[in-house]
């Protein structure tokens, strides 16, 4: 019975992956015993469920139907095994989370710890990354993300929302003057965080309108900090997330500006897969990611509004290097 259901999970994880390699990963078994169990699934049934190619592997019209049962039988067999333990059965194993860089570090990795620190037979794995991350390929359990959604196979749990912010240093506002409205952006040196805004228009909002407006700038970053760097030195304007400039919003080395034409917040979600295969440890992470974000996101200095009113008590903005 262990090897039909062993069948089973490799079978699903197989599909799930598009890939036998990737359910191998995901499973931390040899690619070779995975390919056997599927075999051997085959051979027990006496039909072929999976198409092999060298890119892909997709379920044949038999596999497909095979897929659905095979989900809902493991579900049921998880459930029983949390129903037997009074549904209280005591987290264990390695969780796998995946956030953005900065976002991680500041509200997830301090989760993380606490949850470690609550849980003795658990260890974590957090990659930090701003890329999305394949929750199936790469074995990640939890993937904190922040904006729309555009994954259906994931299930998300929303934890906050984000706001968009432009700001910029006390000295390029003296130099240059204080942006009233997007449109006055086009004669400012903006500075371009393509993590964020890839393209040349910054998007604003106003009376439920959405305006779009051409920005023009000689530096133009991938990564975030370099970008601030160059707004606190006094090059020019950024677009960026509240939580990215919140501590130089609230020392006053960078005013937040454009206020009423702030858009729209970003969700943060934590996306994962479905919850009838959730395991102790991914379920308790989720309640405490729950518990913890949203404070986190509405503290104080989570982002700050606008600079002190003088200028005096503000950081001196830093020497060009």
């Amino acid at each position: 019975m262990s090897d039909r259901i062993l069948g089973m999970q490799v079978f699903v994880r197989a599909v799930d992956a598009g890939s036998l390699s990737a359910a191998a990963r995901a499973l931390g078994r040899s690619l070779a015993s995975v390919s056997r169990s599927v075999t051997q699934l085959e051979e027990r049934l006496g039909m072929r469920l999976l198409h092999r190619s060298t890119r892909r592997l997709t379920p044949t019209e038999a596999g497909a139907a095979f897929y659905d049962s095979a989900r809902r039988i493991l579900a049921e067999i998880d459930e029983a095994e949390l129903a037997l333990g009074g549904g209280a059965a005591a987290p264990r194993g390695t969780l796998s989370v995946t956030a953005p860089l900065l976002f991680g570090r500041l509200h997830v990795a301090p989760t993380v710890a606490e949850w470690l620190a609550t849980y003795s037979q658990v260890d974590a794995q957090l990659v930090l990354t701003d890329r999305n991350v394949n929750l199936v390929e790469e074995g990640i359990d939890v993937a904190v993300r922040i904006g729309r959604l555009d994954d259906s196979s994931l299930v998300a749990r929303k934890l906050g929302e984000v706001p968009r912010v432009v700001c910029a240093a006390p000295s390029y506002l003296r130099r240059q003057g204080t942006p009233r409205s997007p449109e006055d952006l086009r004669s400012h040196e903006c500075l371009r965080f393509t993590g964020f805004t890839p393209g040349r228009e910054w998007t604003f909002r106003h009376d439920g309108r959405e305006i779009r407006v051409p920005v023009t700038g000689r530096f133009t970053c991938n990564v975030v900090e370099p970008t601030l760097d160059a707004a606190r030195d006094g090059h020019g304007v950024i677009m960026v997330l509240g939580y990215q400039a919140a501590a130089d919003l609230a020392t006053g080395r960078l005013v937040r500006i454009l206020r009423d034409f702030e858009p729209l917040p970003l969700p943060v979600n934590a996306m994962f897969l479905s919850p009838r295969l959730m395991a102790p440890r991914v379920r308790t992470f989720l309640d405490l990611l729950a518990l913890r974000i949203p404070g986190r996101l509405a503290a104080p200095d989570a982002v700050a509004g606008e600079a002190p009113a003088s200028p005096a008590k503000a950081a001196r903005p830093r020497r060009p290097r």
